[in-house]
């Protein structure tokens, strides 16, 4: 008889034990963007409300004020609980995955992508960093080039910085930060897969290719 109460009080414990786990994960997996938070996903949010006229400050992966108030406008027009905050619910709303921080990405490509956007665009806009970032990305599903991230970045002769010493200088903040949100798949370029600056440019080739947009000091091109 001991010995069957102890059995019933360790299956007990085993799912008391499980329920705890599962609610864990639960609210784990419930994703909350709120004032003060920073990252890709609120880069995400910020780039969705100003494509569609809600949001007018700068996409700088920054939840502030301005976001805040832009969230509500966005839920006040689409039947949500205006509260400022990005749940799961308006995060949906918004097209954006709850899971889309690019958890999965390597710290290496991280690390090896930031390098290069800090080297060649340290001192540029913001999206101009994220933009040199979508172009490494870019490159690496072209025919023309090799389909690794290093592969694109030690292709012989297609960073200068490689050649001058910056890809060896400290990295930038900023460029961190540019190189996720590049990986999450923001492309300020539209898709470019060349980029240069027309003040320092000496190569007449590079002129020749259409020009998509300008992005502080470079052009990016197809």
């Amino acid at each position: 008889m001991r010995k069957k109460i102890l059995a019933l009080a360790v299956i007990f414990a085993l799912n008391i034990a499980i329920i705890s786990a599962v609610q864990s994960f639960s609210h784990a997996e419930a994703a909350v963007y709120k004032k003060g938070s920073t990252g890709s996903v609120v880069t995400q949010i910020q780039t969705k409300l100003k494509d569609w006229g809600y949001y007018f400050g700068d996409v700088d992966g920054i939840y502030g004020s301005k976001t805040v108030e832009a969230v509500k406008y966005f839920q006040q027009k689409n039947g949500l609980k205006i509260d400022g905050i990005c749940g799961n619910e308006t995060l949906a709303a918004l097209g954006i995955s709850a899971g889309s921080s690019g958890s999965n990405t390597s710290d290496n490509d991280v690390a090896l992508l930031a390098r290069l956007i800090s080297a060649e665009a340290r001192g540029e806009p913001y999206e101009g960093q994220v933009a040199v970032g979508a172009v490494v990305l870019n490159r690496m599903e072209h025919p023309s080039f090799p389909n690794t991230m290093a592969g694109v970045i030690y292709q012989n002769g297609a960073f200068s910085c490689l050649l001058d010493g910056q890809f060896n200088e400290p990295v930038a903040e900023s460029a961190y930060r540019a190189a996720r949100d590049a990986l999450n798949g923001w492309d300020p370029s539209g898709g470019a897969i060349y980029y240069f600056n027309p003040e320092t440019a000496t190569n007449a080739w590079i002129w020749s290719r259409p020009l998509i947009v300008m992005i502080g000091k470079h052009r990016f091109c197809a």
